[in-house]
């Protein structure tokens, strides 16, 4: 059996229960090694997430990036994801 690497895991919950128009998830933990939550591996840590969702409409910035939030939460207490970058956008 083939892992799928976190980004892919993170995307594929993000498509399930938000049913994106565009979807991007992106590990930038490489560029953050040294800071604050980084595991020295350079993976894992640090991502950036760009999504557009019909589920999204009407709703403010700040109650978009808390759906992506609750979608990803099991990331963030079980897999060791640190900080997310949230680009959110109606579709």
């Amino acid at each position: 059996m083939t892992t799928l690497p976190l980004a892919d895991r993170m995307a594929a919950r993000l498509r399930e229960q938000l049913q994106p128009t565009q979807l991007e998830v992106l590990d930038e933990s490489w560029q953050h090694e040294g800071h604050a939550g980084a595991n020295g591996t350079g993976f894992g840590t640090h991502f950036r997430v760009r999504i557009a969702s019909p589920q999204f409409d009407g709703r403010p910035r700040v109650a978009r990036h808390r759906m992506v939030y609750a979608a990803l939460q099991d990331f963030i207490d079980r897999d060791g994801v640190h900080a997310l970058a949230i680009e959110a956008t109606s579709a």
